[in-house]
């Protein structure tokens, strides 16, 4: 049963908050000679669809985004997220193919998210599909959501196996070799939570939603946006992890030391909880240069291992950076400037693919098509798992 703030939170949207995504369609005169295939995702909170044939092209996308709904509680309900999946996935799915001019009868596969996520939305979107693929008779793709983030940068760009990728969001934070489309060799991961959440904590604590600049940003957003006008030299804190020699990473202990700093500057400036600090911007910049060093600080760990033992050859080595955390300018330019000073080439998709979407859930199909890894012609046996950890690439 739903509790009360999850029926109030689904009563408020009644109509829905909807943002739409769409690509302009790229229709070829020898379509009928290319692979098609439709992806899904329904791994946390958004809803997505997307068609993408076997050249890269993005023939249509629709995205159903709950973060308003989300906003007002201060974090994601699953069992609303679960509902808002159900009321909008055909739409979307609809919207998707309609966009791109495909019916369902052209496609070569259906491709969704199946591992890792919320429980509740990998249900819906696991169901639909499998409707779908048993109505049309089609081949179905179990997608593994951080494989699609790792493999997104190969719809724009040429880059050839192996490749270093860091995939940073809300949910995971990890170090891998991509040596295959299936083929992952994890260096390191987040041995408690991801910095997408720890960001998304520190903007509770501080009530960013009531700061006038951030009322309708997502947490990891506000932090970005207070910080570019505070100074991060007021306050100082400690690195996770200096003492370990691995390629892991840590973000709770940081959220704590945090957490001790906001209750210090409560009671300094006599406020309470849930009122805004004046240094506010100040604490929001030193948290965010935090986790850009500590990020950086591994990901050059794992540089380093990687041209030592003939993992990457120093003449083709590329960093790939991608997930939600990855939109984060401040984040991103520290990692641009890591990948410079040790002739790695980088690689980022663009914000709008950093994110949860259906274009990378369709194209990371295509690319288990063409390689024929995991392409299921029965659907018996298939399930959803919702949490892999540590994180498991296939």
């Amino acid at each position: 049963m739903m509790n009360r703030i999850a029926k109030s939170l689904l009563r408020s949207v009644k109509g829905g908050t909807a943002v739409w995504l769409r690509s302009s369609s790229v229709h070829s005169g020898k379509r009928h000679l290319q692979k098609l295939v439709l992806g899904i995702e329904t791994s946390c909170d958004d809803t997505g669809a997307a068609v993408v044939d076997d050249a890269g092209n993005v023939l249509g996308e629709a995205l159903h985004c709950q973060k308003e709904v989300h906003l007002q509680s201060g974090g994601i309900i699953p069992v609303v997220a679960q509902q808002l999946h159900r009321e909008n996935i055909e739409q979307v799915v609809k919207e998707a193919l309609r966009v791109s001019g495909v019916s369902l009868h052209e496609l070569a596969a259906v491709a969704t998210t199946v591992k890792p996520g919320l429980a509740l939305s990998l249900e819906v979107g696991l169901c639909y599909s499998l409707n779908l693929v048993n109505r049309y008779q089609k081949p179905f793709i179990p997608i593994h959501h951080m494989e699609a983030h790792a493999l997104t940068i190969r719809l724009m760009h040429q880059v050839e196996f192996p490749f270093l990728v860091l995939l940073l969001s809300g949910g995971h934070c990890l170090l891998a070799v991509a040596q295959g489309v299936s083929d992952f060799l994890l260096l390191g991961q987040s041995i408690d939570i991801a910095p997408g959440d720890m960001l998304d904590k520190v903007a509770r604590r501080l009530s960013l939603r009531k700061h006038p600049e951030c009322h309708s940003m997502a947490g990891g957003k506000a932090i970005e946006h207070l910080a570019q006008t505070g100074n991060r030299q007021q306050h100082a804190f400690r690195l996770p992890m200096q003492q370990y020699r691995n390629c892991d990473f840590s973000f709770s202990g940081l959220q704590n030391l945090v957490n001790k700093a906001i209750i210090e500057k409560e009671e300094e400036e006599g406020i309470q909880e849930g009122e805004i600090l004046s240094c506010v911007k100040d604490i929001a910049a030193a948290v965010q240069h935090t986790v850009a060093v500590h990020i950086i600080q591994r990901t050059y760990r794992a540089m380093l291992f990687c041209i030592k033992n003939s993992i990457l050859s120093p003449k083709h080595a590329t960093l790939v950076v991608s997930g939600g955390v990855a939109s984060n300018q401040h984040i991103r330019k520290g990692l641009q400037t890591l990948a410079d000073a040790n002739d790695f080439g980088f690689l980022c998709p663009p914000p709008r693919l950093c994110t949860d979407n259906g274009v990378m859930i369709a194209w990371n199909g295509i690319e288990r098509l063409r390689a024929g890894l995991g392409v299921w012609h029965s659907t018996d046996g298939i399930r959803y798992e919702p949490n892999l950890f540590p994180v498991l690439l296939p």
